[in-house]
């Protein structure tokens, strides 16, 4: 009987460093549910992991450990494989805080296995349809653009192309992590990038897909929040436009840019346009407009009677 620490995970993923942001990523899909509990590991300021094949669920705790104490992705994946009497049905993947890559598939892994690493990143695959699965996935990462949530998606599609796990579809996870450890004081730091799963669905990389787009929207109206706090009023306008156009459905996120543009007097006229806009189609229009009240009871606007303006100013026949 398998020990109740190895699990079958015969599946595809990538292991990556991002060189501009030095963000750590790893997207998965396999043909069982919940991928994302198994497979990937990752640590800010320390790297990533993935552990599959008959999957050593302990490859991942021990694996960021030694990667915690700047052991090389090389070194890291030596003394995992060397400590595991049954590392010759596994595969693992390790990139360092230096970017440097490692990668291993033992040659008990149920075939088409095999795994491909490049500059900053490592695909893997076992249990495939076809022996091209590798290959396409590791030509997709070079080739793609987008962050680095955008290139390793890329990668899985370009899996799925050459007909993925022999099985098919069933769940997939992508998490990115940022480059330099958290710092301490500042509770937004200890949040993961992107951290998405699709723990059961037919076609999980299209609901994948799905979320990566809308949390990369969700990405740049943060940005946009940070420019209009920053006193650039024009590229916080730029950067929510852009957010809006790349997710159209996140409706909660014009309205907080329009909460937003209300704190500032001559700003108001463009904010409730921006209001009615959002809400135009909305069921819960009435619902989200008597949330400004509150909002401006609990003295989240800066402003004194920006919530009150913004409502006189709305269109009532929306």
């Amino acid at each position: 009987m398998r020990h109740p620490t190895y699990e079958l995970h015969t599946t595809y993923s990538v292991v990556a460093r991002d060189p501009d942001s030095g963000h750590f990523g790893v997207a998965v899909q396999t043909h069982q549910m919940t991928v994302g509990n198994f497979v990937p590991w990752l640590a800010a300021g320390a790297g990533a992991v993935a552990t599959q094949a008959l999957g050593n669920i302990r490859f991942g705790p021990l694996g960021l450990a030694l990667l915690r104490q700047g052991l090389p992705a090389q070194k890291v994946v030596d003394a995992l494989v060397a400590t595991d009497d049954g590392a010759h049905q596994r595969q693992l993947a390790v990139v360092d805080a230096e970017g440097r890559v490692a990668a291993w598939t033992g040659d008990g892994c149920i075939e088409y296995a095999g795994h491909e690493t490049g500059d900053g990143f490592s695909v893997q695959a076992n249990m495939m349809t076809r022996p091209t699965v590798v290959a396409a996935m590791s030509a997709a990462y070079r080739a793609a653009s987008g962050d680095l949530a955008e290139r390793m998606l890329a990668a899985m599609q370009a899996a799925q192309l050459e007909d993925g796990d022999i099985r098919g579809m069933q769940s997939a996870a992508l998490r990115v992590v940022k480059g330099d450890p958290p710092a301490y004081k500042d509770p937004a730091e200890w949040r993961p990038v992107y951290d998405l799963r699709v723990d059961e669905a037919d076609d999980p990389l299209t609901e994948l897909g799905r979320l990566v787009r809308l949390r990369h929207a969700q990405l740049i109206d943060s940005q946009g929040h940070q420019a209009m706090e920053g006193g650039d009023h024009g590229r916080a306008l730029e950067l929510w436009a852009q957010a809006r156009q790349l997710a159209p459905e996140l409706e909660e996120m014009g309205y907080w840019q329009a909460l937003n543009l209300a704190d500032v007097p001559a700003d108001v006229p463009a904010a409730a346009s921006l209001m009615n806009e959002v809400l135009a189609a909305d069921p819960r229009r009435q619902h989200w407009i008597d949330l400004i009240g509150r909002i401006e009871r609990a003295g989240l606007f800066e402003r004194a009677g920006a919530g009150t303006e913004l409502v006189a100013a709305l269109n009532p026949d929306v």
